[in-house]
C-alpha cells in the first residue's frame, strides 16, 4: 500500500500542470497552462449549469427524489466510458512502462497505481457533475446536513466499480489484441461502436423531446432511472444512503468498492507483465522473405509514418477518423433512405423544398470530414522523440508537408464519396456536383493547413499519455470549436443566399474563399517552420523530461 502511494505521488508530481507552471522559465508554456486551465474551467461551468438545470426540471415536476439515483447512474456511466477509452493508454502499452517495471514494485502495485492515476485525472469531471447535482437536489429536497457529507464522500467511491469493470474488459481486449499484428484492432472497433451509439442516442433524445413533451420525457426518464438503480446495486446503495439515510447502503458501497479494487488488481497483476510485453513486441513471421525495399519520396515516407502511427493507436484512430466514418454512414444512408426524406425528417415535416438545401451539401459533408484534422495533434505526438526529427537532414517544412499530405489522403476520398452520394440522392446536376467537389477539396485543404497551424502553435511535447494531446490538447480545442460553429453558420448562410442568388455562384465564391484561407494557412505553416517558431515555448525536446519531472 505504501509503495503504491509513493508511486502515485511521483506520477502526479511529474505530470502536474501546476508543478510545471511553478518550475518552468518559459513564458509561453506558462501562458498555455493558464489558457488550458481557463478553458477546462469553462467546460466544467457549462457541465455544472446543465446538471443543475436538469435537476431543477426534476424538482419542478415533483421528482426530486430521483436525483440521487440519476447522479449515481450518470457518474457510473461516465466512469465506465472514460476508463474503457483510456485503458489502452494508461494501464497497458504506456510509454513509461520500462521505467516503471524496472522499479522494485510488484506488477499489481504498478497496475493499481496506474488505475488510481487514471481515477485522479478524471476526478474533476466526476466532481463537477456530482456537486452540481447535489446543489440541484438541495434546492427542492432540503436534506439534513449529514446528507451533504455523505453525498461528497460516497461520490468518491461511485466511479470505482464501473472503472474496475471497464479495466477488466480492457484486460480481456488487451489479451485478445496481443494476438493480432495490429494490437489496437479490437479496442478501436469497440470505440467506434460506442461513439456511433452515442450519435444515435442524440437522435433518439431529439425524438423524445419533439412536440414539447418535456414533462412526459422527464417522467419516462425518472421511471427508467428508478429501474436502473434497482438493477445496478451501487446506484441503489447511494440513493438509499442520501434519500433514506441508510448506513448499510453507504457501508456496502464503500466496502464493495475497496474489496473489488483489491481483487481485480490481484488478478490483473498476475498477467500484467506478459500482456504489456506482448503488446509492445511481436515475433516475426516464419515465412518472412527479404525483398526489395520500396522507395518513397520524403513527404510520402512521412505520410506513411503517420498512417502507421494512426493504425497503432486506437485513440488516434477514433479521434482522427470518426468524421470520415460518419460521412460514409451519411452517404450510404442518403442513398438508401433518400435526400428528400432525410430533409423532411430533420425539419419535422415543415414545408421546405429540399432543393434549397443542395448548395449546403459540401458544408454538411465538411462538418463531418473536418471535425478534427490529424495535423492538430500529429506535431505533438512526436513527443520526447522530437529531437530525432531535428537531427534528420530534412527541413521542418518537409515534415509538416508530409503530415498535411497524410490528412489530405485520409479526408479527400471520404469527402468525394459522401458528396457524390448526397448529390446523386438529391439529383444535383453534373455541373453543380463538380462545383461541390471543388468546394469540398478546398475545404479539406483549409482544414489540413489550419489544423497544422494550430498543431504547431500549440505543440505540446511533454505529455505522458497520448490522450492529453489527441483529445484534450489545446490545439484540438482551438481548431475544433471555431471550425464547428463557423461551418454551422456558413451552412445556414448558404441556404439563405441560395434562395436569392444562383447556388453555383455561392459555391464558386465559397471555393475561392476557402482556397485563399488554405493558402494563407499553408504559408503560415511554412514561415513557422522556416523561422523555427515551432520550437518556441517547447524548450529543447531532449530536456523536456528533466524539466517536467521537477518535484
Amino acid at each position: 500500500m505504501r509503495d503504491g502511494v509513493v508511486l502515485l505521488k511521483a506520477l502526479l508530481l511529474s505530470t502536474s500542470q501546476r508543478n510545471i507552471y511553478r518550475h518552468t522559465t518559459d513564458g509561453r508554456k506558462q501562458r498555455r497552462i493558464i489558457a488550458n486551465a481557463v478553458g477546462f474551467a469553462f467546460l466544467y461551468v457549462m457541465i455544472m449549469a446543465y446538471c443543475v438545470t436538469m435537476c431543477v426540471g426534476y424538482g419542478i415536476i415533483g421528482m426530486a427524489e430521483a436525483v440521487p439515483a440519476l447522479c449515481a447512474l450518470t457518474l457510473c456511466a461516465l466512469a465506465f466510458v472514460f476508463t474503457l477509452f483510456k485503458t489502452n493508454g494508461y494501464l497497458f502499452n504506456f510509454k513509461e512502462y520500462d521505467a516503471l517495471m524496472s522499479l522494485p514494485f510488484e506488477p499489481s502495485t504498478v497496475a493499481g497505481c496506474k488505475f488510481l492515476y487514471m481515477y485522479v485525472k478524471s476526478l474533476p469531471w466526476y466532481a463537477s457533475i456530482s456537486l452540481s447535482m447535489m446543489v440541484g437536489y438541495a434546492i427542492f429536497a432540503r436534506p439534513p446536513v449529514v446528507a451533504y457529507l455523505a453525498w461528497v464522500v460516497l461520490s468518491l467511491f461511485l466511479p470505482v466499480v464501473p472503472m474496475l469493470a471497464a479495466s477488466l474488459i480492457g484486460l480481456l481486449i488487451a489479451k485478445l489484441s496481443a494476438g493480432f499484428k495490429k494490437t489496437n484492432i479490437v479496442q478501436t472497433l469497440l470505440m467506434f461502436v460506442f461513439v456511433l451509439a452515442f450519435f444515435a442516442l442524440r437522435f433518439v433524445m431529439d425524438d423524445l423531446f419533439r412536440n414539447n413533451k418535456t414533462e412526459l420525457v422527464l417522467e419516462q426518464m425518472s421511471a427508467m432511472t428508478a429501474d436502473a438503480a434497482r438493477s445496478y446495486p451501487p446506484a441503489g446503495w447511494f440513493a438509499d444512503a442520501i434519500a433514506k439515510g441508510s448506513v448499510p447502503g453507504a457501508l456496502l458501497l464503500v466496502g464493495v468498492s475497496v474489496a473489488l479494487f483489491a481483487i481485480v488488481f490481484r488478478i490483473v497483476g498476475q498477467s500484467y507483465r506478459s500482456i504489456n510485453s506482448a503488446l509492445r513486441s511481436h515475433a516475426a513471421k516464419g515465412r518472412y522473405r527479404m525483398t526489395a525495399q520500396r522507395r518513397r519520396s520524403v513527404m510520402g515516407a512521412i505520410a506513411f509514418k503517420e498512417l502507421k502511427r494512426m493504425t497503432g493507436s486506437s485513440v488516434y484512430m477514433v479521434n482522427g477518423a470518426m468524421g470520415e466514418v460518419l460521412a460514409v454512414f451519411l452517404g450510404v444512408g442518403t442513398l438508401v433512405i433518400g435526400f428528400d426524406r432525410i430533409v423532411a425528417t430533420v425539419t419535422q415535416g415543415a414545408p421546405i423544398d429540399a432543393a434549397i438545401l443542395r448548395p449546403a451539401i459540401p458544408l454538411i459533408v465538411y462538418f463531418l470530414i473536418g471535425m478534427v484534422a490529424t495535423t492538430t495533434c500529429s506535431p505533438s505526438l512526436e513527443g520526447k522523440n522530437y529531437w530525432i526529427l531535428q537531427s534528420l537532414p530534412i527541413e521542418m517544412k518537409t515534415v509538416y508537408q508530409g503530415k498535411m499530405l497524410f490528412n489530405l489522403c485520409l479526408s479527400v476520398p471520404f469527402m468525394v464519396f459522401a458528396t457524390l452520394c448526397l448529390c446523386v440522392s438529391a439529383r444535383v446536376p453534373v455541373l453543380d456536383t463538380g462545383l461541390y467537389l471543388l468546394l469540398g477539396l478546398a475545404l479539406c485543404a483549409f482544414s489540413t493547413a489550419w489544423g497544422c497551424v494550430c498543431g504547431i502553435r500549440h505543440m505540446r511535447l511533454d505529455w505522458e499519455n497520448e490522450v492529453e494531446v489527441i483529445k484534450q490538447g489545446a490545439a484540438v480545442v482551438v481548431y475544433l470549436f471555431p471550425n464547428m460553429f463557423v461551418t454551422m453558420g456558413l451552412t445556414v448562410l448558404v441556404v439563405v443566399l441560395g434562395m436569392h442568388i444562383d447556388g453555383r455562384l455561392v459555391a464558386l465564391v465559397l471555393t475561392l474563399l476557402a482556397t485563399a484561407l488554405a493558402v494563407i494557412s499553408y504559408v503560415w505553416v511554412v514561415r513557422m517552420a522556416q523561422r523555427g517558431s515551432s520550437l518556441e515555448g517547447q524548450g529543447d525536446a531532449k530536456g523536456t523530461a528533466s524539466q517536467v519531472a521537477k518535484p
